[in-house]
């Protein structure tokens, strides 16, 4: 086959059964490769309402140290995707957040794979099916104007056959959408509410790429003072996200410059940093121009950034435990010696 010759109609298919193909190989390898498993959303989905679901490890709920959350961009990504581009042009280490969640594996993270752009269910609405022309009376226009219109109404007879013998041709689609899940902020927020805030995990970190930097902004306008106990550190990559229009608080605002990193889409080499357009967080160049990019060349450099801000955090801590010993210490001594 030609692939030149082919319809937009028929690129169309083609380009939606290799996204299919691409989603169901890649969700084989988180469930085998990595030993994820789903969780299906709504939590309390009744009989044959619309679900959609997300990947977990089995420790994501019960590690009681550090839990990693990946939340793609928009588009056709599923869950466990950064870029179908970089998929099929490039390889599976690029493309999939697969990287990410063996890594986490190995430094002892529980994982949390989120699916964003999972957001309605598709149904069909059955076919319209014109009725039948009927048959005209004989009529006194000339022959040629008559023939004319035979050939017209014999054409729409054809293509009413044409469409009863193939009745997909005339099929539409109604979104319902999923609840809890009808946008990439929604779904962020539920899981957040019905996994995240639940999970023992002392320490949370999260990468978000693109509009999943955005969809986190937003939960933090929702859950501030949640996010602040919770989470230890979050690498956003090329984030769509924006202050201003979010209308993010101060104390949101000052937690991101102090825990956030933003790795941006710049010709200066990875992690070089750049001036940073809004008071949130740092920017350092991802060292590709290559938006889609941007997740896995900064591969290293995230978790280095996870590993010193986790260190950062139990040192301080650490002082502020032994603050309290002393002081606790001291008081004792004082009381003694007033005695």
């Amino acid at each position: 086959m030609n692939l030149l010759l082919l319809s937009p109609k028929h690129w169309r298919s083609l380009n939606m059964l290799l996204t299919k193909i691409i989603t169901q190989y890649v969700y084989k390898l988180l469930e085998e490769k990595c030993k994820l498993r789903k969780e299906v959303i709504p939590v309390d989905a009744s009989d044959g309402e619309p679900t959609s679901f997300i990947y977990m490890s089995s420790d994501a709920l019960t590690n009681p140290s550090k839990l990693l959350i990946l939340i793609q961009g928009s588009g056709v990504v599923r869950a466990g995707q950064w870029a179908r581009r970089l998929i099929i042009n490039q390889d599976l280490n690029s493309g999939t957040q697969i990287p990410f969640i063996e890594r986490a594996m190995e430094d002892g993270y529980g994982v949390m794979v989120l699916n964003p752009n999972e957001n309605f269910f598709e149904v069909e609405k059955p076919a319209k099916i014109s009725p039948i022309p009927s048959p005209t009376e004989p009529s006194d226009e000339p022959a040629e104007k008559r023939e004319r219109k035979d050939n017209k109404e014999g054409k729409k007879k054809k293509e009413f056959y044409e469409k009863y013998r193939n009745p997909q041709k005339e099929t539409e689609t109604e979104r319902i959408p999923i609840r809890g899940s009808a946008s990439s902020e929604e779904h962020v927020l539920y899981v957040w509410d019905y996994f995240v805030s639940k999970a023992l995990a002392k320490n949370v970190f999260i990468v978000a790429h693109s509009y999943g930097g955005l969809s986190f902004v937003e939960l933090m306008n929702q859950r501030e003072i949640q996010v602040k106990n919770k989470v230890c550190a979050v690498a956003l990559t090329d984030s769509s996200h924006n202050i201003w229009l979010q209308d993010t608080s101060k104390g949101t605002q000052d937690w991101m410059h102090q825990c956030c990193q933003n790795w941006v889409s710049s010709p200066e080499p990875l992690d070089t940093p750049l001036d940073s357009m809004l008071p949130d967080c740092p920017r350092f160049s991802a060292g590709t121009e290559r938006h889609e990019l941007t997740s896995w060349i900064s591969f290293k450099s995230i978790f280095k950034f996870f590993s010193e801000a986790l260190k950062a955090k139990e040192d301080e801590e650490q002082e502020e435990n032994s603050n309290t010993v002393t002081t606790r210490s001291s008081s004792h001594k004082n009381k003694h010696q007033d005695l």
